[in-house]
């Protein structure tokens, strides 16, 4: 009986969904697509990158120390900032997360993959996401 309660347990909180989860997961990692510094600047990098999630995939709260842009490329992915309801993107959408916004992103398909481009303007290598916690 003892392991028939702890096996529903397990599936109600497998089945509660990406608030849940404090880790990004899912993600197939890809070289940047570009990554140069901008002309005429001394430390302002532009990157480019593609990105990948599995179906569940997720990148669980986060922010970026710049702005970003996000470009769906195929299948349907959710973004939601702090604070605000989520927002479901489909491949031809775009985002734009001001620099600093704590927010989360996942695929919510159990059967198709998400690929997205990441556009990010910022000091050399400090555009890249920045974990935080669970809100409480």
């Amino acid at each position: 009986m003892k392991i028939g309660i702890a096996a529903v347990g397990v599936l109600c909180m497998l089945q509660a969904g990406p608030a849940m989860s404090q880790e990004k997961h899912g993600a197939i990692p890809h070289a940047p697509l570009l990554k140069t510094l901008l002309p005429g600047t001394d430390n302002l990098e532009v990157a480019v990158y593609e990105t990948e999630y599995a179906p569940g995939g997720i990148n669980p709260r986060h922010l970026h120390p710049a702005a970003i842009t996000f470009y769906v490329v195929s299948g349907t992915g959710v973004w939601q900032e702090d604070g605000k309801p989520p927002a479901t993107l489909h491949a031809g959408d775009s985002l734009f997360v001001p620099a600093g916004t704590i927010h989360s992103h996942w695929n919510p398909s159990t059967t198709d993959h998400l690929r997205f481009l990441e556009f990010i303007v910022a000091p050399k290598d400090k555009g890249r996401s920045i974990p935080e916690p669970m809100k409480k």
